[in-house]
């Protein structure tokens, strides 16, 4: 097995260099045709949610949207799928930083019964604890 960077799920998703999301689709539809799997480490998440939200300034809506698209592909195994799929849930109807949230939802999978914090933002959710 494979793993993929940052850089193949950011040209996957937004194409945004012609070229190498050509070369991308091409890798995935191999993958798929020989029955195979690429693993996307958490932390490919977590820098992905980053790069999507400060360089691209997409939304968290298409963000979420495009995370949880990303789960339902067989071609994809992922470090702490179960950590993807409740950020997904955590998220919604609130707020909190994507990134935060992903973080306590790892911890907590590890288990972890808080992440302490000295970000008063991120302490309001229920995983973190704030230090003062």
């Amino acid at each position: 097995m494979k793993a993929i960077d940052t850089n193949i799920l950011i040209r996957f998703l937004t194409g945004d260099d012609e070229l190498q999301a050509h070369k991308v689709y091409s890798i995935f539809k191999n993958v798929e045709l020989e029955k195979k799997t690429l693993f996307v480490p958490l932390l490919i998440i977590l820098e992905t949610i980053w790069v999507l939200d400060s360089v691209y300034e997409i939304s968290r809506t298409e963000i979420l949207e495009s995370i949880s698209e990303l789960l339902l592909m067989p071609i994809f195994k992922f470090g702490q799928h179960s950590a993807l799929q409740q950020l997904v849930h955590s998220a919604q109807g609130n707020k909190y930083d994507l990134s935060d949230l992903l973080i306590a939802q790892s911890a907590k999978i590890n288990g972890c019964e808080s992440v302490l914090t000295f970000d008063k933002k991120a302490s309001k959710f229920k995983l973190f604890e704030f230090i003062n």
